[in-house]
């Protein structure tokens, strides 16, 4: 394991425009000094931190450690120091890799030979093998021929939580879902209600935010293939949830069966089939819930979306 006081950047990725919801999330969750940056937001911590992050955080993207940053002008200067990152330390040498590079106002500007130059002296140095189809990325930003270094640590992108096989067409993405419902002042105390729910996405992450599930909860992160891992450690992560039962209901409606027999068996994979109702209704026949005020929130099928610009 890592020293646990060896703290270094968590670089989470968001979509432009979310950011301070993320930051406000991060907070939320006990992560230290997050910062915004341009679809980004920074913290600091230790190895269990990003892997918590990976397990807590509804809103982002991926989760990328940041292991070493360097100046370097030129290829030769990039394989040298790129040689002088303790890559042992962090990967496996009977782990595949792949590495993806970008280059910004740098003397350095092919990303495709920074991508040979660092993958060949990981390859050189630990001995692990490259794959461009690998779960692990190695993922290396050059930008005023400053080199930083990152793991890309969630592997699938976060939204894919885990438990949701039914999609419909252009589905609302989970991470996206969780950040509009937090925009909105959404806390889980609120009924949610969504009248074109599609595979009920907006339902469902509203009903697991009320229940208290932590979404990373069903799915593997490329972070358990890293040196760094501690699966007792993980263990212990995965067993601090405390679910509750919510004290209100999620509704989704919409016109297409199809789509309501998705979010219903979306719904039961998650869990969450006992706080939600689906029903097939079209949305000019939308009947407000018995109970208390709470939500409406909705992403129409528009056609700029699904590629049916002229009914638009």
């Amino acid at each position: 394991m890592t020293n646990p006081n060896n703290e270094f950047e968590i670089f989470l990725v968001v979509p432009p425009g979310l950011e301070p919801a993320l930051r406000d999330e991060a907070r939320a969750n006990g992560f230290k000094k997050p910062v915004i940056g341009t679809g980004s937001v920074t913290i600091r911590g230790d190895w269990p931190e990003v892997w918590r992050a990976n397990l807590v955080l509804r809103g982002a993207t991926r989760v990328i450690a940041r292991i070493a940053t360097f100046r370097a002008s030129h290829l030769s200067e990039l394989d040298k120091r790129a040689r002088r990152v303790p890559w042992g330390n962090v990967l496996r040498a009977d782990r595949a890799f792949r590495v993806e590079a970008s280059c910004k106002s740098s003397k350095i500007y092919h990303s495709g030979a920074a991508e040979e130059r660092i993958e060949r002296a990981i390859r050189e140095e630990l001995g692990a093998t490259p794959d461009p189809n690998a779960d692990m990325c190695v993922r290396a930003r050059i930008e005023n021929d400053l080199c930083t270094i990152g793991l890309d640590t969630s592997g699938d992108l976060l939204h894919k939580r885990g438990h949701k096989q039914a999609v419909n067409k252009a589905p609302m993405r989970e991470t996206l879902a969780a950040l509009f419902l937090r925009v909105c002042g959404f806390d889980g105390n609120e009924p949610v209600v969504d009248p074109m729910c599609g595979s009920g996405t907006f339902v469902i992450e509203a009903a697991e935010i009320a229940a208290r599930f932590m979404p990373g909860r069903s799915r593997h992160f490329a972070f358990e293939d890293l040196a760094t891992f501690d699966p007792e450690v993980w263990r212990h992560l995965q067993e601090v949830s405390h679910p509750v039962v919510p004290g209100v209901c999620f509704y989704g409606s919409d016109r297409d069966a199809g789509a309501i027999n998705m979010s219903r068996a979306n719904a039961a994979r998650a869990g969450v089939s006992d706080f939600t109702e689906f029903r097939q209704s079209a949305i000019g026949d939308l009947v407000a819930p018995e109970g208390p005020a709470g939500l409406v929130i909705i992403n129409p099928p528009y056609g700029d979306r699904i590629g049916d610009k002229k009914r638009l």
